[in-house]
């Protein structure tokens, strides 16, 4: 598998104009833009925008779907594919370095955006509006990178990737409250998925189920079901699993035989120390207590 260490190699291979900075480059793809003709991986951050008409981009576990997504998020070291691609009308790529980053807030700030470990069939749709905010902020990093670079351009460049990267977030929240019907069939589904769990004794076989597990079974990334559980119901992923187990925990308190320990192996708790403490973080009491409440 490909991997590109540097931009100028990713620019060679690739056809494209050389970089005017060795760790950002910009590509305006005129209706075509295409990475090689196989998988690779590279140690830049990745903004790509537009819609496409017939090629392929994949990544993750995925392959994107030509008929929706307008923005695609790739972090350094994602595997990902991008073949013969054709645009409606014309796009963009932004490449930035992971060393770009040293020493500027956005340094921390880009790992809060979940949105790069989504899969390519999560990508962002944008309004027509959204994408004139795009577009114009496109505009100004594109003035600042063909600029004469001085000591003031990388400042200037990562203030408009950073303004870019918060109206993502921005309009990844309004993805998710205008998606309220298939966001409230996702809250199903996880429900159904966790009962199912239980149901059928997965969790003395398996153990505790996992975020990972859960959006595996939805066929969603684990980021993007945790932050479209979020937007739905106020929790993220781990905190409605947790919320399942304390619940059935409680069922079984007040009506079952076995002590806290057995309920707790049960309930697929090896630390009996992590099932007490979780279920006080969460009831206001310990288990031990909550049952002797019951008796009483």
């Amino acid at each position: 598998m490909k991997h590109y260490k540097s931009l100028i190699e990713l620019h060679r291979e690739n056809g494209f104009t050389p970089p005017e900075h060795p760790l950002i480059s910009l590509y305006h793809c005129n209706n075509t833009c295409s990475l090689g003709d196989r998988e690779f991986t590279t140690d830049f951050y990745m903004v790509g925008f537009k819609k496409l008409k017939s090629g392929i981009i994949k990544y993750g576990r995925t392959k994107y779907d030509h008929e929706s997504g307008y923005m695609l998020f790739v972090k350094p070291r994602q595997v990902i594919e991008m073949k013969d691609l054709h645009f409606e009308e014309n796009g963009f790529l932004i490449f930035f370095h992971e060393d770009f980053l040293n020493g500027h807030t956005l340094h921390n700030e880009i790992k809060d955006y979940h949105y790069f470990d989504y899969e390519t069939n999560e990508a962002l749709h944008l309004s027509p509006k959204e994408e004139q905010i795009v577009w114009g902020i496109y505009n100004a990093l594109q003035t600042e990178y063909e600029n004469n670079q001085d000591e003031f351009s990388r400042e200037l460049m990562l203030t408009n990737i950073g303004t870019m990267l918060k109206y993502a977030q921005r309009f990844y929240k309004r993805q998710f409250i205008n998606r309220t019907d298939l966001s409230g069939k996702t809250v199903s589904r996880f429900n159904d998925v966790l009962t199912k769990y239980f149901k059928q004794d997965q969790l003395q076989l398996k153990g505790l189920p996992s975020v990972n597990m859960m959006a595996d079974q939805l066929n969603i990334s684990p980021r993007y079901l945790s932050d479209l559980l979020k937007q739905e119901t106020g929790k993220t992923a781990i905190e409605l699993i947790h919320i399942f187990l304390i619940s059935e925990a409680k069922n079984l308190l007040r009506s079952a035989d076995q002590s806290v320990a057995e309920i707790a192996y049960y309930l697929g708790f090896e630390n009996m120390s992590y099932f007490s403490r979780l279920f006080k973080q969460e009831v206001g009491v310990s288990p031990v207590q909550f049952k002797k409440q019951q008796l009483n």
